[in-house]
């Protein structure tokens, strides 16, 4: 099931899926929407101490246990917070959703994607968002836009561990025409301007 004012953002760290989420919500308000933007994992009071749990430094988590506990704060998510909240005139913008999963778990964490995907739509009842940006930037880019920082569990995954998430996506985006792919190695306003562009042409009447 695909709802049209439903829209996830996707990348590897530091792409600028925060930048460009806020950019269009920016936008989508003033064409006069109300726009809610929720994170994964994360969105009320249970995931966001499921994220603590996954991101901790303290815990030494297993790909098993990593990957149910992204599902359970997905299933509460879908269920508790994106399923009330979707009526006419309301967008839903989400920062991560299931192709994070398929990226990061299935080729990063080398498990089982048919397995993947049927969790996922376990979880989500099978609700998909009609559109998917996909901010793509080379490894070098990730690494030196993340100099400096701190880094939480995953992002101290390994350089190795981030490639085959990077590959993961671009795979996802040859086979699912949901998945745009945005070269994000650019400016953040021409990235924005190419992000509106192709939210005008999915919403074609209503959007400005």
């Amino acid at each position: 099931m695909k709802i049209s004012n439903f829209i996830s953002f996707e990348g590897i760290d530091g792409a600028g899926k925060t930048t460009q989420i806020k950019l269009l919500k920016e936008k989508l308000e003033s064409n006069n929407y109300k726009v809610f933007v929720f994170r994964e994992p994360g969105g009320n009071k249970v995931n966001e101490q499921i994220r603590e749990i996954i991101l901790s430094k303290d815990f030494n988590i297993t790909r098993e246990s990593e990957i149910l506990l992204f599902l359970a704060s997905r299933a509460e998510l879908v269920n508790q917070v994106i399923v009330p909240l979707l009526k006419d005139n309301v967008f839903i913008i989400c920062d991560r959703y299931v192709d994070s999963t398929l990226a990061y778990q299935g080729y990063g964490r080398n498990i089982n994607l048919e397995f993947i995907k049927k969790l996922n739509s376990f979880v989500t009842a099978d609700l998909l968002p009609t559109c998917t940006f996909y901010l793509d930037i080379p490894i070098d880019v990730m690494i030196e836009r993340k100099k400096g920082g701190k880094y939480d569990r995953m992002e101290q995954s390994g350089l190795d561990f981030f490639k085959k998430v990077r590959n993961g996506y671009l795979e996802l985006v040859k086979y699912e025409n949901r998945i745009i792919n945005i070269n994000a190695n650019r400016e953040i306003r021409d990235i924005e301007l190419d992000i509106w562009e192709i939210m005008k042409s999915n919403f074609k009447g209503v959007l400005k």
